[in-house]
């Protein structure tokens, strides 16, 4: 029997929303016809729209009933159906079939339409690769790639792995993974991604991310766990349609006995029938989901969103969270008698060989900031855990730490700026030059340049932000300082960030944290809420988030936020309207003042409208 039942439900499911919307249309026009009295057969039209509506909902109702004794809304309406033919409405009951399905219909146009935002990467799944073997190029599918393969991708195709650059330069359109509307310029050593786009130049690159471990391949994975039907919201909806059959069931007979009039029973099974109360909530949910996919986030399931909905705490990862996670030149001082740009260009000379990260980022500032090309070093030679050596321009130079400099004997003095500098978490790169000192370079993880709106927004929806992270604390309180956020936490290892976490659980706040380092995995877990940089952040802390930030902009938090507080107060904006609604409707039908035609009517357009309603959320934004 049920394996009699699952080849009905596949069979109700073949044609998707084309064959619902034919058969509606179908439907409508035999029940406009029937309303008019136009009987071009032997028969009232509104049976069409019994045959092609109604019968699909009474057989998920038995299939409900069979394979899970699952009692719901169809159930009722299936009675309702049944209680009108048998007393000869056939009217009402091709009305409650075409209003019913209509209904259905909107809400599943409403959640495709919500996730299609997301759902769309599945179709961006590079199907070949180029793979160089020999010196030949071979198209295999994508799958077929390998860690370390050789790719060759020319213009206007797809990337179909993550991989770095090792020939060619190129732009990509980085759209479908950072929301960046303009192509992004890489070179060999800069890294792509799965789904990517190569706008200009053909380019080769070394598979280093394939097949499920692919960045596609992970927001893929993301799009589908994203689930409203995980939602507790949606659970209470769900046992109060349950209960809702019962009373109904049981004030039809009620009537029925004491009126003696089925008219009045039948009529409060159709307009007691609870499909708003189960349609609205998960349709909120999903508009919610997409809503929050067009602002860069991916939301794993509903009930990620109603428990972000209650959070009054944010804690926050600082490196590649409220910073961009990248050393960066933020100061360069000279010492007489050299001036900054000679020393900036030298020490940048030097360390474009370097394999260090501060070297390497010296040298990418210097290209940033003046567009010029670097003097070629001579006699090159990195010391590990002190710093380079070589010949800049024909002279002799050194840069790195302090004991670099003392050990070719040149003596140094730390001004008053390079000490606060350094107070403040910045690490200082000394450069001298021809066995004479000549100055330091500051290099800090930046902060992103929307953190501290992002968390004056958040503190004004009532949020207080919190930040965790593994800097001393002076560095941590510089920059909590300059983002405006009053408690620190530094110096935390990964087992302290847990324990800042469930010492706010214990006290009764729920607390949504925010990181994007391996380091950050077992409290984004242990969170209410976690959300994790999916760009930036490690896949450890994406897969133990609840929802991933995909283009790293963090300054859209706090649309998040209000938006899960909107969703909150659309879902009950809905249940209660649509219970109101019920109760209403069941005593005007007790009374006779409503018939079953004008009682579906009454009952099915409320549940038009609080899906309408859940739809205004998909382009919902706080003003």
């Amino acid at each position: 029997m049920k394996a009699l039942m699952e080849k009905l439900e596949h069979l109700l499911e073949l044609g998707g929303i084309k064959k619902d919307v034919t058969l509606l249309v179908i439907s409508g026009i035999a029940v406009l016809l029937s309303l008019f009295g136009v009987r071009p057969f032997p028969f009232d039209m509104a049976w069409v729209a019994i045959l092609l509506c109604g019968v699909p909902i009474i057989l998920e109702a038995i299939i409900g009933l069979i394979t899970a004794f699952d009692i719901k809304a169809d159930v009722l309406v299936s009675l309702a159906l049944i209680a009108s033919v048998a007393i000869g409405e056939d009217f009402a009951a091709g009305e409650v079939a075409f209003i019913m399905q209509l209904g259905a219909l909107l809400e599943e146009i409403t959640v495709a339409r919500a996730r299609a935002g997301i759902e769309k990467l599945v179709h961006l799944t590079p199907q070949t690769a180029r793979v160089l073997q020999d010196g030949r190029e071979t198209v295999l599918p994508a799958e077929q790639v390998r860690v370390g393969d050789v790719l060759r991708v020319l213009p206007g195709e797809t990337v179909p792995v993550d991989g770095v650059i090792t020939a060619g330069q190129t732009s990509i359109d980085q759209a479908v993974m950072t929301g960046e509307s303009l192509p992004v310029d890489k070179a060999p050593g800069d890294e792509v991604s799965s789904g990517t786009v190569n706008q200009f130049g053909a380019f080769e690159m070394r598979a280093s991310k394939v097949g499920e471990d692919s960045s596609i391949q992970r927001m893929i994975r993301l799009v589908q766990s994203a689930d409203a039907g995980k939602a507790k919201i949606v659970g209470l909806a769900d046992r109060w349609a349950t209960w809702i059959v019962v009373i109904a069931l049981s004030a039809a007979a009620i009537t029925w006995l004491v009126t003696t009039e089925i008219i009045r029973a039948v009529t409060i099974l159709v307009v007691f029938c609870p499909c708003a109360l189960v349609l609205a909530t998960p349709t909120a949910i999903m508009a919610a989901i997409g809503n929050a996919t067009r602002h860069g986030f991916l939301v794993r399931e509903g009930d990620a969103l109603e428990r972000l909905s209650r959070v009054k705490r944010v804690a926050f990862d600082k490196t590649g969270t409220l910073t961009y996670g990248a050393p960066e030149v933020v100061a360069v001082e000279a010492a007489p008698p050299f001036d900054r740009e000679t020393v900036y260009r030298l020490a940048a000379g030097a360390e474009q060989l370097s394999e260090h990260p501060l070297g390497k980022a010296i040298a990418r500032c210097w290209g940033k900031e003046h567009g010029q090309p670097l003097p070629q070093p001579a006699g090159f030679t990195m010391l590990p855990g002190r710093g380079v050596t070589a010949q800049v321009e024909g002279r002799a130079l050194l840069a790195g730490n302090p004991q670099l400099l003392t050990e070719h004997g040149v003596p140094m003095e730390e001004t008053p700026e390079a000490q606060r500098r350094r107070e403040e978490g910045c690490t200082l790169t000394y450069v001298a030059v021809d066995g004479q000192f000549a100055g330091t370079i500051a290099l800090s993880d930046t902060l992103r340049e929307e953190s501290a709106a992002m968390v004056a927004q958040l503190t004004g929806l009532g949020v207080t932000p919190v930040l965790l992270t593994g800097d001393h604390e002076n560095a941590a309180r510089a920059i909590a300082g300059r983002l405006g956020i009053g408690e620190v936490r530094a110096n935390c290892l990964p087992e302290d960030k847990l324990t800042a976490i469930g010492g706010y659980q214990d006290a009764g706040e729920l607390v949504c944290m925010m990181g994007d380092g391996i380091n950050d995995a077992p409290a984004l877990k242990k969170a209410e809420v976690g959300i994790a940089m999916g760009g930036v952040g490690s896949d450890i802390a994406v897969d133990a988030a609840d929802i991933a930030l995909v283009d790293d902009e963090v300054k859209e938090l706090p649309h998040l936020i209000a938006l899960s507080r909107r969703m909150m107060t659309t879902i009950k904006v809905n249940m209660s309207f649509s219970m109101a609604l019920n109760f209403l409707a069941i005593l005007l039908a007790m009374t006779g003042i409503l018939n079953p035609v004008v009682g579906a009517l009454v009952h099915n357009a409320g549940s038009v409208l609080v899906i309408a309603n859940s739809a205004l959320l998909l382009k919902w934004r706080k003003k």
